[in-house]
């Protein structure tokens, strides 16, 4: 097996770069002067014109598609992450021009229906179960029918989806464990078109309970191919933030990832081996599941090390970045003790329409079914 790329190692570099640049900075400034205080969100702020992508006008949502033509088929390998520019002998790091950066074209994340997508990466805090309740509302709201299956013992996507798990008579954990069919814990949610298979405590002892069991890897799998993809256009596997047995029962039911990338460089650390682990799991479980998208998330336009993060991200993944990134909001924190998704909460906010872009950029306007 190839060595893991040194992802981490290049995050810390742009890290000390950026910390050499203010410290600088700092010893530039009058004496005395002190730093203009700035806001908990960032909602006033623009989003620069290398991560938004080029010709999209500040303050518009408006995405026109890029020039670039669609790169090749994307590379999973250790050795094509480790393809990119190293920092010089005194740790500086040149940032990406904006230019030789790769946008992904209009519809270029098109997939017939219905799609199986887990959203899945094992560090945790990165918007996976944010990702998974908002892009799950965004897509419902364009009038596809959308299944939320939360694979997290955490629960978190039951709740932010205003699910009381004390109140359940089925719950994923009973799907998996007690092959109760999975149109017996499929819940309604506050918002049309979308539905929620709820997680409760009890799945915490799934990972230990697996590891007798017959055909362990494909449990959900087996579950949803009773017709669950004939219900629904879109189903999403919120994975939870780790590479054991769920997550490789959530990789092995899906046909995609979409991979939640925050916008700080400890995101970067363990990246390449999530992705061997993708690859793992389609070599020998799923030949059909793929790296369809990256989602940069907690985007603060404040920093400069979000910009940079955001810019190499794009570098070396290029069209599988989704053009439209989640800025940082406090309105997104505050969704879920709610229990209702962005676009209920706050639907004018900064985190309700980059998740509604996010939607319609991920589904691609694929044509609806007619049942």
């Amino acid at each position: 097996m190839e060595d893991a790329p040194d992802l981490a190692g290049r995050g810390r570099a742009i890290f000390d770069h950026l910390r050499d640049l203010a410290a600088a900075d700092a010893g530039d400034a009058a004496p005395g002067q002190a730093e203009v205080a700035v806001s908990t969100d960032a909602e006033s702020e623009p989003v620069p014109e290398a991560v938004r992508g080029p010709g999209v006008p500040r303050g518009t949502d408006a995405r026109p598609p890029p020039s670039a033509t669609e790169a090749d088929e994307f590379d999973l390998t250790a050795a094509a992450l480790d393809e990119r520019p190293r920092p010089s002998s005194d740790g500086q790091i040149a940032a990406a021009s904006p230019a030789a950066i790769e946008y992904p074209a209009a519809g270029s994340f098109v997939r017939p229906l219905p799609r199986f997508i887990a959203i899945a990466n094992q560090k945790g805090g990165v918007g996976k179960t944010t990702s998974a309740v908002n892009l799950g509302a965004g897509v419902a709201e364009l009038g596809y029918r959308t299944l939320v299956i939360d694979l997290d013992p955490q629960g978190n996507a039951t709740t932010g989806l205003g699910i009381n798990p004390r109140n359940l008579t089925a719950s994923v954990y009973d799907v998996l464990m007690r092959d109760v069919p999975i149109d017996d814990a499929i819940e309604p949610s506050s918002v049309r078109n979308l539905f929620v298979v709820p997680a409760t405590i009890d799945l915490a002892g799934a990972e230990i309970e697996l590891v007798p069991a017959f055909s362990r890897e494909l449990k959900l799998r087996r579950s949803i191919e009773g017709g669950v993809g004939e219900d629904f256009d879109f189903i999403l596997i919120d994975c939870p933030p780790s590479l054991g047995l769920l997550t490789v029962n959530g990789l092995a039911a899906a046909t995609e990832v979409v991979v939640p990338i925050q916008c700080e460089y400890y995101a970067l650390e363990g990246l390449g081996q999530l992705l061997r682990n993708i690859n793992l799991v389609k070599g020998n479980l799923n030949p059909r599941l793929e790296l369809s998208a990256i989602i940069l998330t907690m985007y603060d336009a404040r920093t400069k090390l979000a910009e940079q993060v955001a810019n190499e991200v794009r570098t070396h993944f290029g069209t599988k970045v989704c053009r439209n990134v989640v800025p940082r909001s406090v309105r997104l924190s505050e969704a879920p003790s709610f229990g209702q998704p962005i676009i209920v909460f706050d639907p004018s906010s900064r985190g309700a329409l980059a998740y509604r872009e996010l939607a319609k950029e991920v589904s691609g306007g694929a044509p609806q079914r007619v049942r």
